[in-house]
């Protein structure tokens, strides 16, 4: 049998920067990805993905604040850059359920800069946006985008560089922890590794349920929208921030990123289903949703050009779970609920040194692999 110092489950975006981690410090490490690398089947695909420390708890600002250098640092390893500043805001009705009180009070304690804007001052700086009376905005100038599909390729090129093995079109059916580590079972033989990251976000449970450590997962289809502005330059990157509406319902969006169109998107879509039984086909109903915001909100946004779908895997309250099983401690879960992305790098790096070292230099108490007993059954009522 193949022994291994570390496998890895699942090669989009945090299992791929946590192989490129395992991989760097010289751990013998092979990662499995059941479907071809680069698929479109997760949540790691696309172009765009918002990177913020505008968070309303300290403890996402903080890991957040490692992200950056944890980008900064690959992006001088890798010799080009994946991130791009443009500013960003959250708006916050304040009626609505969050409080720009609380992301406030988060960025202060964090020391992270921040600016509280009246709809008035919004309309002086950037004028493409609408934002009536009663809405807080929260701006912090380090708050940008990521790219999404080529940073992941390029976790990957560098974890192989560096020896990792990645296996693609390769599930990995079983995990059999015993004495000396983990068996992982797979279509094409058995593989022993002394530590496993499960980073299989929504097919997580194939893996977890059988060894009594089920997560309480949603799973929805998201979708995210192109609209073509008659004027694409008043939506430049210089000129338009990154945007976060945060309400019952909440929106999101981007400014021009390699192409003359603006992406945006409803946030935790509802559109329940199972990776089995995804459709990849949009809701016309959420479009219309979204179509009717963009033109209260950002009237010139244009027409919608196209719609791409893509899938989340929500734990409660959005919760990461990042961290070994209690009754498996050699298993190591690596999920982030859906808002994940801009922390890619810190989270494979922390999965790493949780393999290697037992403990993380940074601060994973809130972000516990556990769940309240209730949860699942809630999780579960939820989905049914």
């Amino acid at each position: 049998m193949e022994t291994f110092d570390v496998a890895v489950v699942g090669l989009g975006a945090l299992g791929s920067a946590a192989t490129y981690q395992l991989a760097r410090r010289g751990a013998k490490v092979v990662a499995f990805e059941q479907y071809e690398l680069g698929h479109v089947r997760g949540a790691s695909h696309d172009t765009s993905r918002i990177i913020r420390t505008s968070y309303g708890a300290p403890q996402y600002v903080r890991l957040a604040q490692s992200a950056y250098r944890d980008w900064a640092d690959f992006e001088q390893v890798a010799g080009e850059r994946f991130t791009t500043r443009t500013g960003g805001l959250v708006f916050l009705p304040t009626d609505g359920p969050f409080a720009a009180a609380d992301f406030a009070t988060s960025l202060s304690e964090t020391e992270v800069p921040y600016e509280l804007l009246d709809p008035v001052e919004v309309a002086r700086r950037w004028p493409q946006f609408r934002i009536p009376d009663g809405v807080e905005t929260v701006y912090t100038a380090d708050s940008g985008i990521v790219h999404a599909s080529r940073s992941v390729a390029a976790l990957q090129m560098h974890a192989r560089a560096r020896g990792a093995e990645l296996r693609e079109r390769t599930p990995v059916e079983r995990l059999v922890p015993d004495a000396q580590g983990v068996v992982l079972h797979t279509p094409f033989g058995q593989v022993r590794a002394r530590k496993v990251i499960v980073a299989a976000d929504a097919w997580a449970n194939t893996l977890l349920a059988p060894l009594g450590a089920e997560i309480p997962l949603v799973v929805m289809q998201e979708q995210v929208t192109y609209f073509k502005p008659e004027r694409p330059e008043l939506y430049d990157r210089d000129r338009f921030p990154v945007w976060i509406w945060e309400d019952e319902h909440c929106f999101y969006g981007f400014p021009t990123y390699g192409e003359p169109t603006i992406k945006a998107a409803r946030d935790v879509s509802e559109n329940l289903m199972t990776p089995a039984e995804r459709t990849f086909e949009p809701s016309p109903e959420l479009l219309q949703e979204l179509t009717e915001f963009m033109g209260r909100t950002i009237p010139d946004s244009g027409r919608a050009l196209r719609t791409v779908t893509c899938q989340y895997a929500l734990t409660p309250d959005r919760r990461f779970a990042l961290g070994p099983l209690s009754q498996h401690p050699d298993v190591i879960v690596g999920l982030a609920a859906g808002h994940g992305f801009k922390f890619t790098p810190a989270i494979g790096r922390v999965l790493a040194e949780l393999a290697l070292d037992g403990e993380s230099t940074d601060d994973l108490s809130h972000f516990s692999a556990e769940f309240a007993p209730d949860a699942l059954a809630q999780a579960s009522s939820h989905i049914g």
